[in-house]
């Protein structure tokens, strides 16, 4: 199982407080920061809501934490959904029609919402109305309702699934990058502070080395790493004790965990380095293909490990080079 799906148990009162609350306290992710400000000022000036915002991206970098700072900011209520959880045409109705003036509605995996809820949208986001069909043939009928100007702020991390119609009706469309270990570094000593763990500057470099550009890994890291110390019976954490916590959780110096590395290692042994289909890797590791696609793909791209081809997926020169200097992890 990969690192980033390892922590479901985590309890949402922690990451909650974990969340930054503002654009200033938001680390990272400059550019978005930027549109997304400006945005919400001109909205407060012209007193209308903000544009239809999409954000995308690897998971874990901060789409659902951006969504909530802009409501705050903006001093409005934030309605949270999920494209799976829209089952239904008049699931996402009932939720539209209860939005208040300039109110935030946020669809986190806003690919996945079935196709007849994702056409009420079309005029639900251009001109705030709702054209809903009851009954078949004969008895079908066309319910419309006005809606109260409101902003949608759409979550994703497959844009390419996400058909045009849906895509166009966007004003800002905003990509989230993985993190540089700087700010990761940042992230975890303000994490720290918040949950009132002492740590060593050089134990954060690591974790955060260790993080896969990933906030959502570097805070989950260090709670490890506190669990560590307290069972440890240390106050501190130390580099030991970051160090010993990676090795428990089998990442390596790469930010590599053991999904990542059985990935490149069936590219290499199974399939001689690719073309490699998605389904296949995913039939010789036994992870999802989504969680591959999603979760393990983007990350093996961004290093240069893997790329992407017709075919399917290849070791890159530096990809194979990393099996071949690194047998003992692939055992």
């Amino acid at each position: 199982m990969s690192l980033d799906k390892s922590f479901d148990s985590e309890t949402e009162e922690v990451i909650n407080i974990l969340r930054p609350t503002n654009f200033d306290e938001f680390i990272g992710q400059e550019n978005v920061k930027l549109n997304l400000k400006t945005a919400v000022s001109a909205s407060k000036i012209r007193s209308q809501p903000v544009d239809h915002v999409l954000l995308y991206g690897p998971p874990g970098l901060g789409k659902t934490s951006l969504a909530k700072i802009v409501a705050r900011e903006l001093g409005v209520k934030l309605t949270s959904t999920t494209g799976p959880a829209l089952e239904k045409p008049f699931d996402l109705a009932a939720i539209l029609n209860s939005l208040e003036q300039n109110e935030i509605l946020f669809i986190d995996e806003i690919h996945r919402t079935p196709k007849p809820v994702e056409e009420i949208l079309y005029s639900a986001m251009e001109d705030f109305r709702l054209h809903i069909v009851t009954g078949q043939g004969l008895f079908a009928k066309t319910i419309e309702l006005n809606l109260k100007p409101f902003t949608l702020i759409g979550a994703t991390t497959r844009t390419g699934l996400l058909s045009s119609p849906l895509r166009d009706r966007f004003g800002i469309i905003l990509r989230l990058d993985y993190y540089s270990d700087a700010d990761l570094c940042q992230i975890i000593l303000q994490s720290a502070k918040k949950l009132e763990i002492e740590i060593e500057d050089s134990a954060a470099h690591i974790l955060a080395s260790r993080s896969r550009g990933t906030p959502r890994i570097a805070n989950r890291l260090l709670k490890r790493a506190s669990d560590l110390a307290l069972v440890t019976g240390v106050s501190l954490i130390t580099e030991k004790i970051a160090n010993d916590v990676c090795s428990m959780l089998q990442i390596d110096e790469n930010g590599l965990d053991w999904l990542d590395r059985k990935v490149l290692e069936t590219l290499f042994y199974n399939f001689r380095g690719g073309p490699a289909g998605l389904s296949s890797i995913s039939a010789s590791t036994g992870e999802p293909e989504d969680s591959l696609e999603d979760v393990v793909e983007p990350f093996l791209l961004q290093k240069g490990l893997i790329i992407r081809t017709k075919k399917g997926r290849c070791l890159t020169e530096k990809g194979k080079n990393l099996v071949t200097r690194s047998k003992t992890l692939f055992s």
